[in-house]
């Protein structure tokens, strides 16, 4: 098991890891000044996640990191930053655009208003209800992996890999077990217009935030929900702000490991090799992390009696109902990102059922 963190503890590195962000440019990112003992030259690279240390995306890039460094010989070294300390998760996004950070893990949800197309992983019961099948299409998915990844290397990022942090489940400080529980539920999401849509479908009141905010937020009751995969929920203690949880797997948490393309295209062939390496040999390795994790934290909630949380699972009815208000939100997304747009989802749910079958 990873160790967790506190968020206070993260709060205060944030502001040392900011003070790093706003050196030189020469100070940052790759260092050609220097080279190895043959004259090769070496790389000093950074790496943002949207997560603290002891979360999932923070393991998994300094896993990454140390992989990548031991397949270079120590010619690539990587620092690996937590959530805050290059800024928020638009701001991470921007860095990872123009270079100021060479690696990031990015949620595509903070992407929406810049490459439309990632919207698609907010929609809400389009992935399987089989973890294996989503691994399988998460990492061999044409649409995902050339079509929309050439949307994001227009914007000058390439995505290495595709990859889930989870089943989302819903906290609330009320029972969510059908679309009326919703009604007037300020409900805390990315800032997606899909996202936004598909909650004031089921009569919620979404309000877009930063998860910085989100714990604070929801103790003083600016917000009444929120969702995020389990071992998030735990390992943030929203938990302990939230008497109920609602496990209803009503998509998956994807997480897009990505890589400046500027960067990327400039490598030495043979360390760019180590890269594609490095990102193959991590696919499972995220996947055992995130089972793992999600599996031990829910246990955690359930023997927290100190903060008892009501945990209802839905029936399959009851996600019936839900995902009846759902599936249209996939013809909105059509409309509302256009042609492109619609023929990578329309690939995407062929690739799906396809897996399923299989």
């Amino acid at each position: 098991m990873w160790m967790k963190k506190s968020l206070l503890t993260g709060g205060v590195l944030s502001l040392g890891l900011a003070m790093v962000a706003c050196g030189s440019d020469e100070d940052a990112g790759t260092d050609n000044g220097e080279s190895a003992g043959d004259g090769e030259e070496t790389y000093e690279l950074r790496f943002a996640t949207e997560e603290y240390e002891g979360q999932l995306q923070y393991e998994y890039a300094r896993e990454f990191s140390e992989m990548l460094e031991e397949k270079t010989d120590g010619r690539i070294t990587t620092s690996v930053y937590e959530f805050g300390g290059l800024g928020s998760e638009v701001d991470q996004f921007e860095m990872i655009q123009n270079g100021g950070v060479e690696f990031a893990i990015v949620s595509p949800g903070f992407t929406g208003t810049t490459v439309r197309e990632g919207q698609l992983f907010a929609l809400q019961f389009l992935f399987s209800d089989d973890e294996d099948v989503n691994y399988d299409v998460l990492n061999n998915s044409e649409a995902l992996n050339e079509d929309l990844a050439a949307k994001y290397e227009d914007r000058n990022v390439k995505p290495l890999a595709f990859w889930s942090e989870g089943g989302m489940q819903w906290t609330g400080n009320r029972e969510l077990r059908e679309p009326s529980d919703f009604e007037g539920f300020r409900m805390r999401t990315q800032e997606s217009s899909l996202i936004l849509r598909s909650y004031e479908a089921y009569g919620a009141d979404p309000t877009p935030l930063s998860w910085a905010e989100l714990y604070s937020s929801l103790q003083l009751g600016n917000v009444d929900g929120q969702e995020n995969p389990i071992f998030f929920i735990e390992d943030a203690n929203f938990h302990e702000v939230q008497d109920h949880m609602t496990i209803s797997d009503h998509n998956i948490y994807v997480a897009m490991t990505t890589v400046n393309a500027d960067f990327y295209n400039d490598l030495p062939d043979d360390l760019r090799a180590a890269v594609d390496e490095t990102v193959e040999e991590m696919r499972p390795v995220a996947q055992e992390m995130q089972l793992e994790m999600n599996e031990e934290l829910l246990t955690a909630i359930e023997e927290n009696d100190e903060n008892p949380t009501e945990i209802y699972t839905l029936s399959e009815d009851e996600r019936d109902a839900f995902r009846e208000l759902a599936i249209p939100m996939q013809d909105y997304f059509r409309e509302d990102v256009g042609e492109d747009g619609a023929a990578i989802l329309d690939k995407l749910i062929e690739e799906i059922e396809e897996a399923e079958g299989n």
